[in-house]
């Protein structure tokens, strides 16, 4: 069954990243998060402020930064999001983001899948 908090957490992150609150969005993740960029096993960021100083350092300066969610589902511990992301240099893309729910109820493990 869903867990509708989960996927609650998972669009705060989204509306964190949208505005390029980087306190914000990382507070939605575990102190020891992975994010993978899928199919690479190791992960590219691993930690809470890892992730928040790559993100404050790489992606917020971009002031048109938006992630708009095309399509989300929601299996409970695990939310997949379908975005559509403008303001990165070297274009729009889209991308898939796995989002797995850690014990600690936060977002505990990404995977970004991106087109081929």
């Amino acid at each position: 069954m869903p867990d509708p908090d989960f996927a609650a957490l998972v669009q705060r992150q989204l509306d964190a990243y949208n505005t390029r609150d980087a306190a914000a969005f990382a507070a939605c993740f575990s102190a020891d998060v992975r994010c993978q960029r899928h199919p690479d096993e190791a992960p590219f960021l691993q930690g809470r402020e890892a992730l928040r100083t790559f993100y404050a350092r790489e992606r917020f300066v971009h002031a048109g930064l938006h992630a708009r969610l095309l399509h989300r589902i929601d299996l409970g511990r695990r939310v997949l999001d379908h975005e559509h992301v403008v303001g990165l240099p070297g274009g729009e893309r889209e991308v898939v983001a796995v989002y797995e729910q850690g014990a600690d109820g936060m977002i505990g493990r990404v995977w970004f899948i991106a087109p081929a």
